[in-house]
């Protein structure tokens, strides 16, 4: 075996730039280095002949480098027409409140009060007249076993305790029947409705359970996971999550009302919500600027996708009680482009974490190894992405699946096939809105990976970037980075 004699090292006061010069210690800036600046043994880094130690590698400590100030310019020409495009919008659309209509007393169209059950006592359902004749006379249907449970049942007759209002401390009578759902129980906090045309003794009933003590304490619970695990970085995501549901509550859902077209509306305000919600929780960089650009694409995908076939296969939007008592207050209000919005903006919370996992992977991969170019960051970048891929958008079939599994369940009883079931209107507006999504999650992938790879390997900091502080890196072996052997 031969090897190449050593030379020693030369003095580190020596100007690296010169020729045959030993170990450079200045701490390289630039994100990448051509094969000749690597390789060639002019560089002054080698100690004779065809053998160096090579100290021209960058090591990374802490967030990517700056990019060039000509790619900043460039996602800068990108981003700020598009962001003052959101903002003219907004303002443009913004409402002036919710538009006023007049009271149905339907369903969450009523007035609400505070109260308290004070008193349960157990009475029979004769006595308070709660049984009735079995309507059909055959105790063998649904309704006719109920009238018979009533009849020789036992039920409850429940005090109540108006807390808030203009009716303060005022009681009135409920009676809880034996095949209700809900019993109600003593010192029980609930939510009654209020029907001020009604006469005096039936003007208050119970509507709800009042639910605000667990919720609270369970969006405690949360909110002290994301702060203790996420610190600083979690403060901002909660922060970003109230700024989303400010800008859903005070712009999205009263503009849709007072008549805005609603894929207009959500458009502006789900890129609105994307630009904050992305730049707080992740910083002002090129980095998340390329989520963002990715975030948009997506998100432009998902908007021609879900208007072609929406149309395409005649989906109304108004398919349940809630949104035929929304038709029916707003008749001017277009259903289907309330569909499109909605599809839209629940698809921009997975697409967001897309995005900005594979931009961050491939920042990382550049930042591992500098010499990469965009095609292999690019491939490295869209294996990450394939395993993403195969987990969220299962996520996402089975987020909708589980929201509407008692409705997929009440067709399993009725033994319809499979066809049936998805030709119906009410599951077919839940495969469009999760297809669609789905669509734009896979092609978030290739694009924001695509996009990420060419800043990154486009990247070409200039000579007055400030160096990158950190240790020394170690060295290595000149020429192709091996030994001859033979």
């Amino acid at each position: 075996m031969e090897q190449y004699p050593y030379q020693p090292p030369e003095p580190r006061h020596q100007d690296a730039s010169a020729p045959g010069v030993g170990h450079s210690h200045d701490h390289i800036h630039e994100q990448g280095h051509s094969p000749e600046q690597r390789h060639s043994p002019e560089q002054g880094h080698g100690h004779g002949p065809g053998h160096g130690h090579s100290h021209g590698h960058s090591h990374s400590h802490g967030p990517a480098a700056p990019v060039s100030r000509h790619l900043r310019k460039v996602i800068a020409a990108i981003l700020i027409p598009f962001t003052a495009a959101v903002v003219v919008g907004l303002v443009v659309l913004w409402p002036g409140g919710t538009p006023p209509h007049k009271r149905t007393g339907v369903g969450f169209d009523q007035q609400t009060q505070q109260a308290t059950v004070t008193q349960v006592v157990q009475v029979s359902c004769k006595a308070v007249n709660a049984s009735g004749e079995t309507p059909t006379g055959d105790t063998s249907t649904a309704e006719g076993s109920s009238a018979q449970q009533e009849a020789s049942g036992t039920c409850h007759t429940a005090t109540v305790r108006i807390d808030t209002g203009k009716d303060k401390g005022r009681t009135f009578t409920e009676i809880v029947q034996p095949d209700q759902p809900r019993q109600l129980h003593q010192g029980e906090k609930v939510v009654v409705a209020y029907e001020p045309s009604a006469p005096k003794d039936l003007q208050y009933s119970v509507a709800d359970v009042n639910r605000r003590l667990p919720m609270g304490l369970l969006a405690g619970i949360f909110a002290l996971a994301v702060v203790v695990v996420g610190r600083l970085r979690g403060v901002m995501a909660l922060v970003a999550l109230a700024v989303s549901f400010l800008v859903l509550n005070q712009f999205i859902l009263p503009a849709i009302l007072q008549g805005s077209n609603p894929l207009l509306v959500a458009v502006v305000g789900s890129s609105a919500i994307m630009l904050i919600a992305l730049y707080m929780c992740h910083g002002l960089s090129a980095r998340t600027s390329v989520a963002v650009l990715g975030t948009l694409v997506s998100l432009a995908l998902i908007g021609i996708l879900g208007s072609q076939f929406i149309g395409w296969a005649a989906l109304t939007g108004n398919t349940d009680d809630q949104t035929g008592l929304i038709h029916g207050l707003y008749p001017k209000l277009d259903m289907s482009g309330l569909l499109l919005a909605g599809v839209i903006i629940g698809s921009l919370g997975v697409l967001d974490d897309v995005t900005v996992t594979q931009t961050s992977a491939v920042w990382e991969l550049h930042e591992a190894n500098p010499t990469m170019g965009r095609r292999g960051l690019y491939r490295a970048g869209i294996r990450i992405g394939r395993d993403h891929i195969a987990s969220v958008v299962n996520t996402l079939v089975l987020a909708y699946a589980g929201a509407a599994l008692p409705l997929l369940l009440l067709f399993s009883i009725a033994q319809s096939g499979v066809s049936t079931v998805a030709n119906s209107e009410l599951v077919a507006e839940e495969i469009v809105r999760t297809l669609v999504g789905s669509i734009g999650l896979v092609a978030s992938v290739p694009v924001t990976t695509a996009l990420a790879a060419l800043v990154v390997a486009a990247d070409r900091p200039g000579p007055d970037a400030p160096a990158r502080s950190g240790p020394s890196p170690a060295p290595a072996r000149g020429g192709r980075g091996r030994r001859r052997k033979r």
